[in-house]
């Protein structure tokens, strides 16, 4: 599970950021899901190293521009490059009918499948490696928070001390990787468990933006092994964060914190606290770090590898 930031400012992009948008990338099956989508991320793609073949879902919190209006350019995009099998969109209500609007106007044919599903709140995908569940957070539009839980995994199977004892490979091996008993035909019986470390447990990836503070983000972010939440002012600008509905540094280290979560990474920041103002970034981290050490500040272009229980992570 490696996340990439492609976008980290709130509203406009800046000279350094762009706006939101986030990759999960999943190596093993060669899979990438974005989470929101604001404009420019097409050209995000083309300076990092993801490849935009393997893209397959796309997670969208709520439809201000920021994060939707690079949407219809990626989707046509990846339809001229004609190497995307099928993609799946999540999204509030209304997302359909803004995509249908551009494709209607612009006369965009996708030439692959696009499905659109209304997110609500939930488990909204499973498959046999993953959940992805969904909470409402608090904004000026209907917004969600996305959950990505990776299932708990067999822990590494022995094969070696399974021939040791004269299991004949095959079926049996499959069985006891599984766990369970297996009986061989001089009588002997064998425990899954006795061939197999023990289990991997499943890493626990959180996204809210964009939201003041609140008990649904909490609630998503329950034992996160990496929470991305939006920090778009300081604490100082507190007030400005309750009148628009958007987070301080230090709402999102309490979330943080009263979630139980593992690492914190902020993200979405106010162009406000620019380079030679009077508060800049760096002290909207100090605030988040008095509350939550383990937090981090995004910018474009981070890569951060979700670290299994005693493992290490960005670079």
């Amino acid at each position: 599970m490696q996340i990439t930031f492609l976008g980290t400012s709130s509203g406009v992009p800046t000279r350094s950021r762009n706006v939101s948008s986030i990759a999960l990338r999943l190596p093993q099956r060669a899979e990438l899901w974005l989470f929101d989508c604001g404009e420019g991320t097409q050209h995000q793609f083309l300076r990092s190293d993801l490849k935009v073949s393997q893209l397959s879902r796309i997670f969208i919190t709520h439809l201000h521009g920021d994060h939707i209006f690079g949407l219809m350019g990626l989707l046509a995009s990846c339809g001229l490059a004609g190497n995307v099998k099928r993609i799946d969109i999540y999204g509030p209500p209304g997302l359909e009918e803004y995509l249908q609007a551009g494709v209607r106007y612009s006369q965009t044919h996708f030439s692959y499948p696009v499905k659109v599903h209304k997110s609500h709140e939930g488990v909204i995908y499973e498959d046999d490696e993953y959940i992805v569940s969904c909470g409402p957070l608090k904004h000026r539009v209907t917004a969600f928070g996305y959950r990505v839980t990776e299932k708990d995994r067999p822990g590494h199977f022995d094969v070696e001390k399974a021939k040791a004892a004269g299991i004949p490979s095959g079926p049996l091996y499959g069985q006891l990787k599984q766990g369970k008993t297996v009986k061989l035909e001089d009588g002997r019986q064998f425990k899954g468990t006795d061939f197999c470390g023990p289990d991997q447990i499943g890493r626990k990836f959180v996204y809210c933006t964009d939201t003041v503070f609140c008990d649904g983000a909490v609630e998503l972010a329950k034992d996160a092994d990496l929470l991305v939440h939006e920090a778009t002012f300081a604490h100082q600008d507190a007030q400005m964060a309750f009148d628009r509905l958007h987070s301080t540094s230090t709402m999102a280290a309490q979330v943080a914190l009263i979630a139980g979560a593992k690492q914190l990474i902020m993200t979405h920041f106010s162009p406000r606290y620019a380079p030679g103002n009077a508060i800049v970034l760096d002290d909207l981290l100090e605030e988040a770090q008095a509350i939550f050490p383990n937090t981090k500040m995004a910018y474009d272009f981070l890569t951060y590898e979700v670290p299994r229980p005693q493992e290490a992570g960005a670079h």
